[in-house]
């Protein structure tokens, strides 16, 4: 399973990369506001900024809604960078985009996925990824890993090459679910990433270790 670190902040890409198990980055506008990025011309930078720290894909979401402007903003954005894959929301017009894009050659990551039949249709306009918010719908007390369960055996079922891109990850117990029931990728934050890293057997075998050396 690819590690994909959901953040706008440099220095938490950059030590997620350093960790050595980094695959790529999603952005939102959200993230960039809470990084203080303002402007359009200090945000295309800033895509290409991420992507100078990665080697592979970075989402760069659009804001229009309307089918005209998805595609003005995703050509924008995807002649940034190689690496930059446009992100569209799962609306009627974002599936017209996909499609758009998807005969371009330019590759799409569709967000905001809720059911397994928003993934069909992002599968069958030819999305690269889709996103199922896995924590948003626990938050209202529905298990997100059936969902990612459902699109593995649909696109399984059907051979779409469509990669699942687990988001709104919470914590280490969705990445493993994850990993588990075959989500091709896991966003997470940086701090659920790092939470993989700990159990309290290491530490006490570790120290043992370390007295033991010491004798």
């Amino acid at each position: 399973m690819k590690f994909f670190i959901d953040t706008a902040n440099l220095a938490q890409i950059k030590e997620a990369q350093d960790l050595g198990v980094l695959d790529g980055v999603t952005t939102n506008p959200s993230l960039m506001a809470k990084e203080g990025i303002k402007g359009q011309d200090n945000i295309l930078k800033h895509y290409v900024d991420i992507c100078k720290i990665v080697d592979g894909d970075v989402s760069a979401e659009v804001i229009s809604t309307d089918f005209e402007g998805m595609v003005r903003e995703g050509e924008a954005l995807a002649e940034l960078h190689p690496q930059i894959v446009v992100k569209i929301p799962m609306i009627k017009d974002g599936i017209k985009a996909i499609k758009y894009f998807s005969e371009k050659g330019i590759r799409t990551n569709c967000t905001l996925i809720f059911s397994a039949g928003q993934a069909l249709l992002a599968a069958k306009a030819g999305a690269t990824y889709v996103s199922p918010f896995i924590g948003r719908l626990d938050d209202v007390s529905t298990d997100g890993m059936i969902l990612i369960e459902d699109i593995r055996i649909i696109f399984d079922n059907y051979g779409y090459e469509t990669q699942i891109l687990a988001a709104s990850v919470r914590h280490p117990i969705h990445i493993i679910q994850c990993a588990k029931l075959g989500a091709d990728v896991a966003t997470c934050p940086l701090s659920a990433i790092l939470a993989l890293l700990n159990h309290p057997l290491t530490d006490k075998g570790l120290a043992q270790f370390l007295a033991d050396a010491k004798k």
